[in-house]
């Protein structure tokens, strides 16, 4: 049984691994003001980006989906691993040994199973990478000089060759301290009839990166006439590989995605070879199936997906190239990118355009030409005898219903006058009108209620700019409501911040403020977390620890993302100074001391003549010293603290 991992070494592995270089393996960052960063959230589907890091506190907030916490717990949730499988993969970065508490360390029982089979696919690559080598490869080493990539593009990409014995790779794994329940469960080998043997054999190899780099599988080209399987083989689904997650050359190419805001989406392997070695470092493919729904995420987030980002699809010019366009512009609403399609005059797809006409005809090729969803009409439209009037109207049918499809209505309508163009309708406002009224039928029967997430549309579902759009947490609160329109609440919500991320502008004076000054139960809530985690002040020497130490004391997960959304949002304010601390401060207690003085004569009007002459002068005496005490607040402000 694995042993608990030292708290100094987990600490340690915190402030090693920085959170921004962490979340930029999945998504681009751009500033967001006042130290943070900001992009799609990983978490979601959104349209404008409410997903902010704060690399000072080593802190990430979704303001969306609440979603929040440090560098180990967003490893943990986008890549799905334990705590300690996640601090394992961060030391393992930085470099840093781990220690246990319990017993010894023996790395093939204690490391987590994501971490094992990644492992195991790295020991696979490099083992596939050094059989290309042999004179058994041979035939691989041609495949891929007719196709113009030499040695050192084949080192690039690590392509490597499978040997076509039964268990080479499987004996040479079992030597490497990997158990034969680990190679079946990495798609590596398979059951034999005397045990485990090599999945992949006598084929071309190549590895498969997830976005952060870790190899997660591989794709094997058939190489030879008597080889029965099919022309390539994936990996299986298993617990690190889900084809419908994955895009060959990701890992190569997102740096250059995020830095250009465009993307071009290829059919294969080779294709992506081509592209990159031409100098089009943007190119990716699908693993053995159509670019689909969680493609689409992957590419959103690393394109901060908007306006000005491109897509742009590279398909054969055969009957299959055409179908996956029209599956690819059925997917294309659910991106606010401007997506096109290149096909090359000929039908050649990268690869084959590369070795014909050279490295210029390739960037050339995916320039972008043609709007997908002027290609998907003109594909539909081509079906049909456009001289008669049946055919027209049968076209139209057909392409209004895509067209209808568009969720914003002016570039619904922009579609649909060059829809008109293309049928042959002189009267552009017949087919706006038909068009409207395909989509107002769809969305009367339940097929659309509101924006998807797709171009255009309502921008209500993330900020649009300046200060995120704050939602209140769940309601694991007892009291009143947190009403964000309250300017109390706003006020509390101020110092809050000022508490958690520029403790030294409010410390002492904020430690000495109790829960009960806030009025609002889930700033309650945060306040008796930093008072638990020893008070701001802490925060003064070590911001990182005392933030720690803030999450570490609240309650449950909404607490939690409270505390990360307060750490992380920007402030309102212009100038962060003493005189911004010290108004909130003041602002805060003047209402906490209004309350009091409030709550005393309520009570002693309900008592009426009822109340001892003792207590009547007692609560005199203090409402007295509370306005006197309220009145030099007016006047002195922070310095009557």
């Amino acid at each position: 049984m694995a042993g608990r991992i030292n708290d100094d070494d987990v600490k340690a592995v915190r402030d090693a691994v920085p959170i921004d270089a962490v979340v930029s393996e999945y998504l681009q960052l751009r500033n967001a003001g006042g130290g943070n960063l900001k992009g799609l959230c990983p978490f979601h589907d959104e349209k404008s980006p409410s997903f902010q890091v704060s690399p000072g506190k080593g802190l990430f907030h979704c303001f969306g989906c609440q979603e929040g916490g440090d560098t180990i717990a967003f490893v943990m949730k986008i890549d799905h691993l334990s705590f300690s499988e996640t601090v394992e993969r961060l030391a393992a970065k930085a470099g840093i040994t781990l220690r246990y508490e319990e017993g010894g360390y023996n790395p093939s029982h204690q490391r987590g199973e994501r971490i094992r089979l990644i492992e195991a696919h790295q020991a696979a690559a490099e083992f596939y990478v050094r059989a290309l080598e042999s004179p058994e490869a041979e035939i691989g080493r041609t495949f891929l000089a007719e196709r113009g990539f030499d040695q050192e593009a084949a080192a690039h990409f690590r392509v490597g060759y499978s040997p076509a014995g039964w268990d080479h790779l499987t004996r040479y794994l079992r030597g490497k301290g990997f158990s034969d329940k680990e190679l079946i469960t990495s798609g590596l080998s398979q059951d034999g009839r005397r045990g485990p043997i090599d999945r992949f054999r006598g084929r071309l190899m190549w590895p498969i990166s997830d976005t952060a780099g870790d190899i997660v599988g591989f794709g094997a080209r058939k190489l030879r006439d008597d080889d029965n399987g099919p022309k390539y083989l994936n990996t299986p689904e298993t617990p690190v590989y889900k084809k419908s997650q994955v895009l060959y050359g990701i890992d190569l190419a997102k740096k250059d995605i995020a830095k250009a805001s465009r993307a071009v989406v290829v059919e294969g392997y080779t294709d992506v070879m081509a592209c990159h070695l031409a100098g089009v470092t943007t190119a990716i493919a699908t693993c053995g199936t159509a670019f689909g729904n969680d493609h689409i995420k992957i590419l959103r987030r690393l394109l901060m997906d908007n306006g000005s980002a491109r897509v742009i699809f590279t398909f054969d010019g055969d009957s299959a190239g055409q179908k996956a366009a029209l599956r690819a512009f059925e997917d294309d609403q659910k991106f606010a990118a401007e997506t096109y399609i290149a096909i090359a005059p000929d039908g050649m797809d990268p690869c084959d355009l590369r070795l014909v006409k050279g490295d210029d005809a390739v960037r050339d090729l995916v320039e972008p030409r043609t709007p997908l969803f002027e290609f998907a009409l003109r594909q539909i439209v081509g079906r049909y005898d456009l001289e008669t009037p049946a055919g027209r109207a049968a076209a139209l049918d057909e392409a209004a219903a895509v067209v209808a499809k568009i969720k914003t209505s002016s570039v619904q309508r922009e579609v649909a006058v060059q829809l008109a163009g293309l049928v042959g309708i002189l009267d552009q406002e017949f087919v706006v009108h038909r068009v409207a009224q395909l989509a107002r039928w769809a969305r009367d029967k339940g097929g659309d209620h509101g924006d998807r997430g797709g171009r255009g549309g309502p921008q209500g579902r993330g900020p649009r700019g300046g200060a995120p759009r704050q939602t209140a947490p769940a309601p694991a609160f007892s009291g009143p409501a947190l009403n964000l329109r309250s300017p109390a609440h706003r006020t509390e919500r101020e110092l809050l911040k000022l508490a958690l991320q520029k403790p030294a502008l409010v410390s002492p004076a904020f430690d000495a403020y109790g829960v009960d000054e806030f009025t609002a139960p889930p700033y309650a809530a945060v306040r008796r977390c930093i008072e638990e985690a020893g008070g701001a002040e802490q925060g003064i020497a070590d911001d990182r620890a005392y933030l720690g130490a803030v999450l570490d004391a609240a309650p449950d997960n909404t607490v939690r993302n409270l505390v990360t959304e307060l750490a992380v949002e920007v402030f309102h304010g212009r100038t962060i100074d003493e005189t911004y601390a010290g108004m909130h401060l003041v602002h805060v207690r003047l209402r906490a001391v209004d309350r009091r003085i409030a709550d005393v004569q309520s009570s002693l009007a309900r008592l009426g003549n009822h109340v001892a002459p003792q207590d009547l002068a007692a609560a005199q005496n203090e409402v007295w010293v509370l306005q006197q005490y309220a009145q030099t607040l007016r006047a002195q402000g922070a310095a009557a603290l």
